[in-house]
């Protein structure tokens, strides 16, 4: 709708500055009360991408819509850069909701949140404990500690990465220069030429590493003992228990290696609260970050479950 508007916005989690764009519908009124969602995007991501993408379509239907950068990344602050900590990244989304409750024109009984690919499970695992969030969605949904787990992390085996990471530590600590690793290969050439293969890795490249994607702040760094807190990570521990809120999966139907069909559906079933589940048919993982032919179709069932789940 050409009268959205956005607005930059800082706010803190803790000592930490984070930075994200406030994506307000079309006719914004502060006068008026309106349902707001938080959207968090995949590790590596900043919020100008595929969470951004997200944030504006749920202003088209009439949400506030709050894209962020997680801490260490994008234009947010924190020290050392580049760390994927899954603690920080769950704490980041309970801060992204206490800037909402602190907007009059937000209804602080009607917030809810949409997470891609890990941001997805770190949406999840946030809204454990943080009632305050009333809805759930998610699209292409990552366990990253799940992932991580059976791969061996970058050193092919969990208790060797763990000493790796541990060693890396330790020599930062002593006033070392971090070691930071790539997400990806740089290239689609750069992945065939070290035999990479794989599907998703090979979409991810095309999502990331081309004009398709790209953000400059999307540098594909990674503090390589990031590695450590996400072995330990999990994002849908007590799910059963804890996840009592109505819950919107979204997958696409062509199974990749990094695991969002299956994570998505564990979720799906673990989940005890309302829940729906769209399979779009001829997506893959990537497809459903920016595809309009794949984005409408999550839109579409994201909108009415919101809208359902965030009626007032």
């Amino acid at each position: 709708m050409t009268d959205q508007t956005t607005e930059r916005v800082t706010f803190g989690n803790g000592a930490t500055e984070l930075v994200g764009d406030l994506h307000l519908p079309a006719g914004f009124d502060e006068s008026r009360r309106y349902a707001a969602i938080v959207t968090v995007h995949p590790g590596s991501s900043v919020k100008e991408q595929t969470s951004g993408l997200y944030a504006r379509r749920m202003a088209e239907l009439g949400y506030v819509a709050l894209a962020f950068d997680a801490s260490y990344q994008g234009e947010s602050a924190g020290e050392p850069r580049h760390l994927e900590d899954p603690a920080a990244r769950v704490s980041d989304v309970w801060s992204a909701v206490d800037l909402l409750t602190t907007l009059g024109y937000v209804d602080e009984e009607r917030i809810g949140v949409l997470g891609v690919c890990a941001g997805g499970g770190y949406a999840v695992n946030a809204a454990l404990t943080d009632h305050r969030i009333s809805a759930v969605g998610v699209v292409s949904v990552i366990n990253i500690g799940r992932a991580y787990r059976e791969t061996g992390g970058p050193e092919g085996d969990v208790l060797r990465t763990l000493a790796t990471a541990a060693r890396q530590r330790t020599a930062e600590a002593r006033g070392a220069e971090p070691t930071i690793v790539p997400w990806t290969p740089e290239s689609r050439e750069a992945a065939v030429r070290a035999g990479l293969t794989d599907a998703d890795l090979l979409e991810a490249v095309d999502y990331y590493r081309t004009l398709r994607g790209a953000h400059p702040r999307s540098a594909n760094r990674l503090l390589a003992r990031s590695a450590a807190p996400l072995l330990g990570f999990d994002a849908f521990h007590l799910v059963e228990e804890l996840l009592t809120q109505p819950l919107q999966v979204v997958v696409g139907d062509r199974v990749g290696s990094f695991g969002s069909y299956r994570d998505g559906h564990e979720l799906f079933r673990r989940a005890r609260g309302p829940k729906d589940l769209l399979v779009v048919d001829g997506a893959g993982h990537y497809d459903l970050y920016d595809r309009p032919e794949h984005v409408d179709q999550a839109v579409a069932r994201l909108g009415a479950f919101y809208a359902e789940a965030l009626r007032s």
